[in-house]
């Protein structure tokens, strides 16, 4: 029987309209997604960043979020925290798996003159079989998606482009 992980105690702001709610920081929107996404439990303290609490100046000195404590020691910087994360618990691994790699390269390669690509995890999960379909240029091939699955796609795309009609956006 494995043994039960405490879960991490982590600072964030929350929001300045909803007490009790989460804010608008992306640094802890990015941690707190990293820990669900690695299944790492935690015990989430809200912080008004208008009106800091001394108990937080105490173990943030920048008074920044997010800050989490790691063998009771806090740490800021969501860079640092992040990678923290990745070290302690590396499964699953937040890198690109490599055979999604050359994609995500192209399309950071390409910029902005890169037709916009949808990753095969996306599509991994949408298509019965589970085979990959890839997207090149800006044409997707979705021989192994259904109808209902291939329009779906078609409706998100189209309004990814604005219903530009440069672009031919499905091939059967």
């Amino acid at each position: 029987m494995a043994m039960a992980v405490a879960p991490l105690e982590i600072c964030v702001k929350t929001s300045i309209t909803t007490p009790n709610k989460l804010g608008d920081c992306p640094f802890c929107q990015r941690e707190l997604l990293t820990m669900e996404e690695k299944h790492v439990p935690y015990d989430m303290k809200m912080v008004d960043l208008s009106n800091k609490p001394e108990w937080f100046l105490k173990i943030s000195a920048e008074g920044k979020v997010p800050v989490v404590k790691f063998d009771e020691k806090w740490v800021p910087d969501s860079d640092v925290i992040t990678q923290t994360l990745e070290d302690k618990y590396p499964e699953p691994p937040l890198a690109t798996p490599p055979e999604k790699a050359s994609v995500l390269e192209d399309y950071k390669a390409r910029g902005t003159q890169a037709a916009p690509y949808l990753t095969s995890t996306f599509y991994i999960e949408l298509s019965e079989t589970k085979d990959l379909v890839f997207i090149r240029g800006d044409v997707v091939f979705t021989s192994k998606l259904t109808d209902e699955e291939a329009k779906w796609i078609m409706e998100t795309a189209q309004s990814f482009y604005l219903n530009d009609t440069r672009y031919k956006l499905l091939e059967r």
